[in-house]
């Protein structure tokens, strides 16, 4: 999705969250995290030219809702985008801005619970060849799937990801997790190569002044990315790379841990690598290991 251009919108938005605010007395956060999945929306909806909110149909937002769960949001992630949604087009109704309400049509996210899709170390390797590394943007894209994969992070880390988080000669990067949670991140050799050449390259060309703000990775208008941007990236390498998966950038996050558990790392340093609070959220990668060891046995053996 590109960034927000969400004027037509706007004015719907304030008076929402106005009154969000007033009536249900919100912290600044919690408004900020409704502004954003709004926002969200509104800039898919962009796609479509709507300039009355009585045009927007369920099935624009099933589309919308398709679209959230191919980029790899988890259930909670899109219970939370079908809340803040079910919300605001009950109050238009209400205010008497649409007379029929789209969302009615739409049930709560149903999302089969499975065990997440893992890329091999082979298929991490060749989707790694595709970018141009003699190409700006490549040699962008290259460095920031090494990072991805290198240090296990979510999306939104990758982008929010700052120069004054590196810490290379260290090899380590500082990363804002959930709730602002601060965590020290191993970075591998090979990622910190590609860093090194996306800076002297690359970032000096995209950068630009008023708009980078110190992000460390920048879209063609010199801004950080938005999940859809990073998504879009990813599905064109994995599908050039003739990987026939459902892949999307959280896949890159469950391989690091999967590799990660299948070489014999401890659970516990890998629950703090990927800045789980719980250890029982990082033990669905040891039934990932039983699976790839079951697998391996039905492969191998002359009786499996």
């Amino acid at each position: 999705m590109s960034d927000p251009t969400v004027s037509f919108y706007e004015s719907f938005l304030k008076e929402y969250l106005t009154l969000l605010k007033l009536e249900r007395n919100l912290s600044d956060n919690t408004t900020a995290a409704y502004k954003n999945d709004l926002s969200t929306c509104f800039n898919f909806l962009d796609e479509y030219n709507i300039k009355d909110m009585s045009n927007v149909s369920y099935q624009h937002l099933n589309k919308f809702f398709a679209q959230l769960h191919e980029m790899g949001l988890t259930n909670s992630s899109i219970a939370r985008y079908f809340s803040s949604l079910k919300g605001f087009f009950t109050f238009l109704l209400l205010a008497r801005y649409i007379e029929n309400n789209p969302m009615e049509k739409i049930g709560p996210p149903k999302l089969r619970k499975t065990l997440p899709e893992v890329l091999t170390i082979n298929e991490i390797d060749a989707v790694f060849k595709i970018p141009d590394v003699g190409d700006k943007f490549g040699l962008r894209d290259r460095a920031m799937l090494e990072v991805l994969y290198a240090c296990g992070l979510r999306v939104s880390e990758l982008i929010n990801l700052k120069i004054s988080d590196l810490f290379l000669s260290d090899g380590v990067i500082r990363v804002f997790g959930k709730g602002s949670k601060e965590r020290i991140v191993p970075i591998g050799r090979s990622a910190i190569h590609w860093l090194e050449e996306y800076f002297s390259v690359s970032r000096v060309l995209l950068e630009k002044k008023s708009k980078s703000e110190n992000y460390i990775f920048l879209n063609i208008r010199g801004t950080k990315f938005s999940r859809m941007g990073i998504w879009k990236i990813i599905s064109r390498y994995v599908k050039e790379a003739g990987i026939i998966k459902s892949i999307h950038p959280h896949t890159f996050r469950h391989s690091f841990a999967t590799h990660l558990v299948e070489g014999g790392a401890d659970l516990r340093a890998v629950q703090e690598m990927l800045g789980h609070a719980d250890i029982s959220t990082t033990q669905i990668y040891t039934h990932l290991d039983r699976d790839f060891v079951k697998q391996e046995h039905k492969k191998y053996h002359p009786r499996g």
